[in-house]
């Protein structure tokens, strides 16, 4: 029997109500955890390493009384270290790697009384917005098993969405929060850049395209955490401006009228799926309903060299990341150890010339600029997360023979060509499960908002939350005991 009734319908914050009310205990919570996954993991594969002891550990040494004690959490085995727990990064190369030291943003989940119950999937390296590596296996998607989860955070999002925990760490370096939250189903925030803390270990992490917190099935849940998560580290390269107020109080208050510009074409110039286009517009129309302005416009931008400089920073990074990680477990990057795709990017990035790398730079600073000009008269910008709807697994095949660097960019960017922008703006951006196909599957929207101006994300999606609500669509595979 479980130790409380119906587990899965809460959120995070209500968990912890729960806790802090004497009605259960952390220990009891992290019981019910591992029986949902018991009962969903064999279906969708999202949890790939549990971590009872270090679990167990945290709660007998008494937990912090942050605003999530003892709610049960799961953490992506990418980019985030947390001392004691594998950190394998989806690859046969990193197999037996074990974070030797805490990040930062582990400490700060940890004295929001988060307990990491188990360890989730992610494709190899996180270089795929569909998470099916062949170390792991593919994960699935909850809505529909033959489809992805999305990516790179698809392990994570495919737990939240099927019950197992309220809430999931998440990380995105060209969408690997939305992507796999608009699969899912699910509320994923991109922070403005540096506003969550991605250090030591990495620092700047994918040249500053990455950022981190969570996946969640409320509004609420990502508001506390950010509360509880955000904020400068020791040293970092870049400082951000400190939010006015907490955001859980944003939370309550009306956005007032906004001015938002939409568009349901890509950059790119790729054909988006007749369902998004259908969400898309029907969003708009909503968004009309609750009073505010909203404009047809886009960002004007040179796609060809914006797509040529992701290839350079993605893959510089990748190359200099795989090194650093092979040297620490003494292995040679090769065909034996990584996907064939993998090592196709990894090679491209080791064959860069710093003057490739300043003019990636020199691009992505241009971008910004040139998305600027839309915010200077529009508050938001509204479009599709992703071009489709979740794709059936094996459409992105990682291990694929005779797949360059090229070729594989592309291939992401027909599928997720609206998320990439706002890595190398640094802007905001968070994706809602504002729409479903007729199919069943769920179909996010993305809003973006200028620099540091998370708050007025959160009031928008509150206030959509509530016009639109989505506690009650429940996926096929959701845990119930």
């Amino acid at each position: 029997m479980p130790n409380v009734s119906n587990y899965a319908e809460y959120d995070g914050l209500g968990l912890a109500e729960l806790v802090r009310n004497g009605d259960v205990t952390a220990r009891e919570l992290l019981e019910d955890a591992y029986a949902a996954i018991d009962a969903i993991n064999p279906e969708l594969n999202g949890v790939v390493s549990r971590i009872p002891d270090l679990a167990e550990a945290e709660i007998a040494a008494g937990l912090p009384d942050g605003p999530f004690k003892g709610v049960p959490f799961l953490v992506k085995e990418l980019g985030i270290q947390m001392k004691g727990s594998p950190s394998r990064c989806g690859s046969k190369l990193t197999e037996d790697l074990v974070a030797a030291e805490d990040t930062e943003l582990a400490t700060r989940f940890r004295a929001a009384g988060l307990v990491t119950a188990a360890m989730t999937a992610t494709p190899e390296f996180g270089f795929n917005p569909s998470t099916e590596s062949i170390f792991y296996e593919p994960t699935h998607n909850p809505w529909d098993v033959r489809r992805s989860p999305g990516g790179s955070s698809g392990g994570s999002a495919s737990m939240v969405a099927g019950g197992a925990v309220p809430v999931a760490h998440a990380n995105d370096g060209g969408g690997s929060i939305r992507i796999p939250a608009s699969c899912c189903g699910l509320v994923g925030l991109k922070p403005t850049r540096n506003r969550v803390p991605t250090g030591p270990t990495f620092g700047d992490w994918l040249n500053g395209l990455a950022g981190e917190l969570v996946v969640s099935r409320s509004v609420r849940d990502t508001a506390a955490i950010l509360d509880a998560v955000q904020g400068t580290d020791v040293g970092p390269p870049d400082l951000i401006t400190p939010p006015e107020r907490p955001y859980m109080e944003e939370l309550t208050q009306a956005p007032g009228k906004l001015r938002i510009a939409w568009s349901d074409k890509a950059i790119s110039g790729v054909e988006v799926h007749p369902d998004v286009v259908t969400g898309l517009h029907e969003t708009v129309k909503l968004m009309e309903s609750l009073g505010h302005e909203l404009v047809e416009d886009q960002i004007e931008i040179d796609w060809s060299h914006f797509f040529e400089a992701l290839i350079v920073l993605w893959t510089a990074y990748l190359a200099w990341a795989i090194d650093f990680l092979a040297n620490a477990v003494k292995r040679t990057p090769s065909y034996d150890n990584m996907e064939r795709v993998t090592v196709e990017l990894y090679n491209h990035g080791k064959s860069l010339t710093a003057m490739q790398m300043h003019d990636a730079l020199a691009n992505i600073n241009t971008v910004s600029r040139q998305s600027g000009v839309l915010f200077e008269k529009n508050d938001l910008f509204l479009t599709p997360t992703i071009a489709q709807p979740p794709l059936i697994l094996g459409t992105l095949d990682q291990n694929e023979a005779g797949v360059d660097a090229r070729e594989w960019t592309r291939r992401v960017f027909d599928w997720v060509p609206f998320t990439p922008l706002f890595n190398s703006t640094g802007q905001p951006a968070i994706s809602l499960p504002l729409h479903w196909s007729p199919d069943g599957l769920p179909i996010g929207m993305q809003f973006a908002a200028s620099l540091n101006d998370e708050a007025t994300l959160i009031r928008l999606a509150a206030q959509l939350e509530e016009a639109k609500p989505w506690k009650e669509n429940r996926p096929p595979v959701f845990y119930s005991e």
